[in-house]
């Protein structure tokens, strides 16, 4: 399943299912909900909820060891097969909610 949010801010930004859910949890917003929005008002907060989660996600991954990445190497995720964290996955949504808290609109999804 896929969940697209939209703003008229900026370009829409598609996710799965599973990572989209997990960072509406973040938001502060219901995972199981279909459809949601951000208003503008509850932007700022929904910013650094975000951030905050990209930036644990980011020092849990300095902190892996080396017997972390040699495992990883070992069963072959590496490269294009590495696992992709919350960090990167929520980047665009941060930019997205950025650029609709300076414009003053919503972020909606499943509309």
């Amino acid at each position: 399943m896929l969940i697209t949010f939209k703003s008229a801010a900026s370009a829409d930004v598609i996710m799965f299912g599973d990572i989209a859910k997990k960072l509406v949890a973040v938001l502060g917003k219901d995972p199981h909900d279909d459809k949601g929005i951000i208003t503008a008002e509850q932007l700022p907060a929904a910013i650094a909820r975000l951030r905050a989660a990209i930036e644990e996600d980011r020092a849990r991954q300095a902190a892996r060891t080396e017997a972390d990445e040699a495992a990883d190497h070992e069963v072959g995720r590496t490269g294009m097969a590495a696992p992709v964290g919350l960090a990167q996955r929520g980047w665009p949504l941060l930019d997205m909610l950025e650029a609709a808290l300076k414009e003053g609109v919503p972020v909606t999804w499943g509309v």
